[in-house]
């Protein structure tokens, strides 16, 4: 299941592909005292945050003071007087900010996994700064005028492919960011990007607020039936955290909740459903709507400043895509078959529905039905699985033992590095050769105060020009087992866990000279490919049986267990692909819309986009709504939600490589991090894929992997 989230890396973007903006007045002059932890680089290992030392105070001089350093590092370069150079111009940049950078990476990390009304508040006093930060930067003549010098004489500077490449990237960003733009369009740029920056902000934290608001407090026992034990302990768990009686399932990100699998009762489904698909649309402080609105036909406006016909062409220029044409294309090809095959399915639950005398079934009733069927079908329970999944078994011979196999990483646990929550856990990351490759930290468990989702990103940046290693962290959503009970997790969790971890493996392996260009520094639709790849080792005949073992009795999950697994593979995969498939269209829809648009009525735009999508949506709601999508309205993901999918097909289609030539082989793992997992933003996306695969990607497997190919899909 796709449902993943991947944070920006980059403090600030010096060159953004989608630059929000702000006053030109902010951060003028701030000094930060010595004793403020971000002053200097931290002392701990690979200069990892000391959160032992940082205050929720500390963030907002730091970030301050970060902008205004910045700022006369970027006038310093800028009114030079001698002639351009790669060095005194883009070597010079890539030093700059690294104080921001510092205090920002750390905010960024708390503020969304752990976050409170203080680290809110900052957020909202920053986001516009920050926008303007990047303004400044981006649309300074000066500097612009120095960065195309450089560019126009390029093949005469004699730079190597790393530093062509940053060249390229910053001249293509900084254009794309309006450097070209006549004084008067940039003033409208710059305006609109102030108003994005704090509307982007502010949808972020009213759905923070409206996830918490809308869980569901159960008061009836009865209410609950068909949850195991431990779900019932873990919703009473909730409840008292909260200060209430009886149980709380709180929301996940997504459409789906977990629990709609067990409840035997159909009421308390549709209660769940229902408070997940309105939880910002109550017409409350926490109504995500009117923002929507003002976000889409901003941004619309926007792209017609530089003359795109849309948010989704402006957005898509340095993607694989490149236009809005392309990744509907896409789309559209895998639409017949999805739609198909949703529709066997949702035959398949009305009859089985049918036979118990249930003559109405909604959405809600999807998963408990499917799961019945799956027990049918294939005498798979996913409650019979759980056992076998405590998740820091997982971890650590299942994750972290197929990156030994592959790569030859070893990890050991730190007890010594402060994290920004108790429950955390840290790795050190030793390479092959005995060196020190990174530090690794892990969020499990879901809390009022994270985000949504499920991401990596990073505490500090590799950068062979700064001296600097990686120190990462991966952040799920996962619920907490009362006190006293196993972490047991499910197989949607494990494919998390290891869906996040090829992330975390694109940031350790970055071996880059400049930050910019830096391990997962790369497009939407190639960013999520390593992270999609490294899902299929989840079933490896040499991976599953060493993390799958039971929690009571120690004995590995058995041969017909794992032959039911892989049998039930393609099961569900129309509700399960075609929910992320229907996100991703109306994504693109909502980024289509021209600059002349009106303001549109959000679920009435919602519902004519999903109607004329091609989808079973009546009975396969999309992943995400409108009024939840968190990835396109705040997360840099706007009109690149078609990543998953995109790169969904890069992850099966190189796997299939992978099976094709031996598996899990240490020669194998080489190759691919020698030529996609360390090379960051310094080739070609295509070119680097055809590199490592010999060829362009094939989708064939990606349409075997969700059984399309019998349901009116590609041969």
């Amino acid at each position: 299941m796709i449902r993943k989230l991947l944070f920006a890396t980059a403090a600030v973007s010096l060159v953004p592909v989608q630059a929000p903006a702000a006053p030109a007045h902010a951060a003028t002059g701030a000094t930060l005292p010595m004793s403020n932890p971000f002053a200097k680089p931290s002392t701990l290992p690979l200069q990892a945050p000391d959160f032992s030392r940082i205050k929720d105070s500390d963030y907002l001089p730091a970030l301050l003071a970060g902008m205004a350093q910045q700022k006369a590092e970027v006038r310093a370069i800028a009114a030079s007087k001698a002639a351009p150079t790669f060095d005194n111009t883009i070597v010079a940049l890539e030093r700059s900010g690294q104080l921001l950078e510092r205090a920002n990476l750390a905010f960024s990390a708390v503020n969304g996994a752990n976050t409170n009304d203080t680290l809110q508040a900052v957020d909202t006093q920053t986001s516009p700064l920050f926008a303007a930060h990047s303004d400044y930067i981006n649309l300074n003549p000066q500097l612009f005028a120095r960065v195309k010098n450089l560019h126009d004489r390029q093949a005469s500077l004699n730079l190597n492919p790393e530093q062509a490449k940053l060249l390229d990237v910053y001249y293509k960003g900084m254009v794309h960011a309006g450097a070209e733009l006549p004084p008067a369009k940039q003033a409208q740029l710059k305006a609109m990007n102030t108003r994005l920056s704090t509307l982007q902000t502010s949808f972020t934290q009213k759905l923070l607020n409206a996830a918490k608001a809308g869980a569901v407090h159960i008061t009836d026992r009865a209410e609950l039936a068909g949850l195991s034990e431990e779900q019932v302990a873990a919703a009473a768990e909730a409840a008292k955290d909260r200060k209430l009686t009886g149980w709380v399932l709180p929301l996940q990100n997504t459409t789906r909740q977990p629990a709609m699998a067990s409840l035997a009762d159909h009421a308390t489904r549709q209660k769940l459903l229902d408070a997940s698909l309105t939880r910002a649309e109550h017409g409350d402080a926490n109504d995500t709507r009117p923002l929507i609105q003002e976000i889409a036909q901003m941004r619309a406006r926007k792209a017609a400043l530089f003359g795109y016909a849309n948010w989704a062409d402006y957005a898509l220029f340095d993607q694989m895509a490149k236009n809005r044409a392309a990744a509907v294309g896409f789309l559209e090809r895998l639409a017949p078959a999805t739609a198909a095959k949703q529709k066997q399915e949702a035959a398949d639950i009305r009859a089985l529905a049918a036979s118990k005398g249930v003559t109405s079934v909604t959405p809600a009733d999807w998963d408990y039905y499917a799961e019945q069927i799956r027990k049918q079908r294939y005498a798979l329970d996913n409650d019979q699985l759980k056992p076998y999944f405590e998740i820091h078994k997982v971890l650590t011979d299942g994750v972290f033992f197929a990156a030994n196999q592959l790569y030859g990483l070893t990890f050991k646990q730190r007890t010594d590095l402060p994290t920004w929550n108790p429950d955390m856990l840290t790795y050190e990351v030793t390479d092959a050769d005995g060196k020190q490759l990174g530090l690794m930290y892990f969020d499990f468990w879901k809390r009022d105060n994270k985000n949504g989702g499920a991401w990596m990103s990073n505490l500090v940046n590799q950068s062979a020009l700064r001296g600097t290693k990686p120190v990462i962290y991966n952040v799920e959503n996962f619920t907490k087992p009362a006190p006293g009970q196993p972490a047991l997790i499910s197989f949607d969790d494990v494919t998390t866990m290891f869906h996040e971890f090829g992330h975390a493996l694109h940031g350790l392996f970055a071996a880059q000279t400049y930050p910019t260009l830096s391990g997962t520094s790369v497009a939407r639709d190639f960013v999520e490919f390593p992270s999609q790849f490294n899902e299929n080792w989840a079933l490896d005949p040499k991976v599953l049986p060493r993390y799958a073992v039971h929690y009571k009795t120690g004995q590995s999950i058995p041969q017909d267990l794992i032959n039911k697994i892989k049998q039930a593979r393609t099961f569900n995969q129309g509700y399960d692909n075609g929910e992320v498939l229907e996100a991703a269209r109306l994504d693109l829809d909502w980024h289509s819309l021209p600059a002349t648009a009106p303001r549109q009525d959000v679920d009435k735009f919602e519902a004519q986009a999903l109607a004329k999508s091609g989808y079973d949506v009546a009975d396969v709601p999309p992943r995400y709504r409108s009024n939840y999508f968190l990835h396109i309205w705040s997360n840099g993901y706007s009109a690149g939600y078609y990543a998953y999918p995109w790169t969904r097909m890069l992850g099966q289609d190189a796997f299939a490589w992978f099976e094709a030539n031996g598996g899990l082989t240490r020669a194998n793992g080489q190759r691919f991090r020698d030529m996609v997992l360390s090379r960051g933003n310094t080739l070609d996306y295509n070119a680097m894929y055809r590199a490592f695969a010999g060829r362009d990607p094939d989708i064939n497997p990606y349409l075997t992997y969700y059984g399309l190919t019998g349901a009116g899909g590609e041969k």
